[in-house]
């Protein structure tokens, strides 16, 4: 564990290439601006060749969103990780025929904004949520897309002007009805890892006379973020890199950071018993008592969750707790912003049996 590197990167973006208005290279500008390690660009239904490399310090690599467009209204948006190769055309089948194909290939995939709500403000501000029950074969689950948050505050002309200037008056975290759902999930024995996006456009958006891009890529890569624990330094070596990340991904060593309010680089959760000791993502068979600890940057409110129910809170910069009960264990932190409580930490389950 001691050679786990901590990188920060966004996983949910938009180029030229679908309905985003910049290139890979002014996006990776943006993201480097913003201080981010890595990115993953993921265009709708559509996967780019020739563009995965190093963009001075930013590794970019190439994902996508992939979904039916003939489905109306539409639902069941997939990001797809690794498969390298373009995978649109199974879309037209059911979900689980495309997550097979995706495995298939060697990838691996998250649903995207499994629970979303509509706004009235735009034509194109409906919901988009993943609808098909159950599914087999995901990595995990994007908890928290900003975005998609956004347009669930948009129920009006007045509170869509409000927070079109002032968003962070308005972003508090992943629905509810979100994270009960990953608690549903991995109770049914599915392990699911976190995932934050930016669901980066950079859109400009009129309201009478009024027009702006509201949400830069590269404000929005200073907010809801994906931070992974890789098994060894990033070296500069594309194909190397790639393995490191995808293999963090892919193993759930992951949590989500709302990195606005205060970076959340240096959180840290694992477990102990005996002489074993994990983290996010991992599992540990019980040798007697088990100790949890979490270690934050700055300090929050601590939530601590076994199966979906909160079991300890504190508030601080650390949290320790010892039981000798197997179960889901799961991390989320509050903290202060403008003067009203958000979520700022939600990690990936540590898997105790």
């Amino acid at each position: 564990m001691e050679n786990y590197r901590e990188y920060i990167g966004n996983l949910h973006m938009h180029t030229v290439y679908s309905d985003g208005t910049a290139r890979h290279a002014q996006i990776a500008e943006a993201a480097e601006a913003a201080g981010l390690n890595f990115i993953i660009t993921t265009d709708h239904n559509v996967w780019v060749e020739g563009v995965e490399r190093y963009y001075d310090r930013v590794l970019l690599l190439v994902g996508e969103e992939i979904h039916n467009v003939r489905r109306q209204p539409q639902a069941n948006h997939l990001l797809v990780y690794g498969a390298e190769r373009e995978l649109a055309p199974y879309a037209f089948g059911s979900p689980q025929t495309l997550i097979a194909k995706v495995r298939e290939c060697g990838g691996f995939c998250f649903i995207a904004h499994p629970v979303e709500k509509s706004s009235p403000v735009r034509s194109n501000t409906a919901a988009i949520p993943w609808s098909d029950w159950p599914v087999e074969g995901i990595t995990g689950l994007e908890i928290w897309n900003y975005m998609s948050e956004f347009k669930g505050l948009l129920w009006s002309h007045l509170p869509a002007l409000v927070y079109a200037f002032l968003p962070a008056w308005g972003i508090q975290g992943p629905y509810k009805a979100t994270l009960r759902l990953w608690d549903e999930l991995l109770r049914k024995g599915m392990r699911l890892a976190a995932l934050g996006g930016a669901d980066a456009h950079a859109t400009p958006y009129r309201m009478g006379p009024l027009q702006r891009v509201l949400f830069p890529y590269e404000y929005l890569f200073r907010c809801v973020n994906t931070h992974v624990l890789t098994e060894g330094p990033l070296t500069g070596e594309v194909a190397r890199d790639r393995a490191l990340l995808y293999a963090a991904l892919k193993n759930g060593r992951t949590w989500v950071g709302y990195d606005l309010p205060h970076s959340t680089r240096g959180f840290r959760f694992v477990a102990r018993s005996g002489a074993a000791r994990v983290t996010v993502g991992e599992e540990l068979k019980r040798l007697g008592a088990v100790t949890l600890a979490v270690t934050l940057p700055a300090p929050g409110e601590i939530r601590l969750l076994r199966d979906g129910k909160l079991i300890q809170r504190v508030k601080g910069r650390e949290l320790s707790y010892t039981s000798a009960d197997a179960g889901i264990y799961r991390v989320e932190v509050y903290r202060r912003f403008h003067g009203r409580r958000v979520g700022w930490i939600f990690s990936s389950p540590i898997y105790i049996r």
